[in-house]
């Protein structure tokens, strides 16, 4: 009986042994794929981990543009505004240029069509004595001036009054000077460029016949016998009455 059991115990023995060496290469191999799978896993992980930092800075850079984004927009729309009011003020200045834009010439003779038109010499005709003499229209003076002569001064119910001669060429070679009586209006102060000295003249109202034109004027009365012509007719007789065409002369009287 032993006999036949010491062979099984033999082979079992020698059985044990084959099978524990080829168990041990199958652990040391799980061990290894473990290991493996385990430093994959800490690679993935750490590449994740960048891959997570670098978007975290890519979505603050992001953010970053999109700030600079709306300042840009902003910016551009107050341009945009800016540009929109130039341009208004422009169209502005545009237009009230076109509306100040000198008159055509055209446009400008249609409108003197109807305007009285005197040349820089007339006649005209002093009602109080019917007599005509040569004027000069100056637009260079404010008042106009009679070339009086033998000036008298005095008053009459309270009030002051003059009689002079108004001489001119004609009038002293047929010999016919006549007075001419007016109340006085105003006194007024001239002062030459020649004296220091202002000198004071009477101001009085006559009426004058000038072509189609019969106005009552203001005249100082001053000594004119230097002067070519006995009447100076200014401004505040030419003023909505007439123009002065300086290039002509007896445009509305005879010569």
């Amino acid at each position: 009986m032993i006999q036949r059991i010491l062979p099984l115990v033999a082979i079992l023995s020698l059985s044990g042994c084959a099978l524990t060496q080829q168990t041990t290469p199958v652990a040391s191999d799980n061990t290894e794929t473990v290991a493996a799978i385990k430093s994959m896993e800490t690679n993935l992980n750490t590449r994740l981990g960048g891959m997570e930092t670098k978007i975290e800075t890519q979505n603050d850079y992001i953010s970053t543009l999109e700030k600079e984004l709306s300042n840009v927009s902003e910016e551009l729309s107050m341009v945009r505004t800016e540009q929109t009011k130039i341009q208004s003020s422009i169209k502005q200045a545009t237009s009230q240029k076109t509306r100040l834009a000198p008159i055509p010439i055209s446009m400008q003779t249609q409108s003197l069509k109807d305007t009285l038109i005197l040349g820089a010499i007339e006649n005209v005709e002093i009602a109080d004595i019917q007599q005509k003499f040569s004027a000069r229209i100056d637009t260079g003076a404010t008042t106009s001036s009679l070339n009086a002569v033998d000036l008298q001064e005095f008053e009459r119910n309270g009030t002051q009054w003059v009689r002079f001669h108004l001489i001119n060429q004609d009038a002293q070679e047929d010999g016919k000077l006549e007075w001419i009586t007016a109340p006085v209006i105003r006194n007024v102060k001239i002062r030459q460029s020649t004296t220091e000295e202002a000198e004071r003249r009477p101001v009085v109202e006559l009426w004058i016949k000038l072509g189609a034109i019969h106005e009552k004027v203001q005249f100082t009365l001053a000594d004119r016998s230097h002067m070519t012509h006995s009447v100076l007719l200014g401004r505040e007789f030419i003023q909505d009455i007439a123009v002065i065409d300086v290039s002509k002369e007896f445009v509305q009287s005879k010569k």
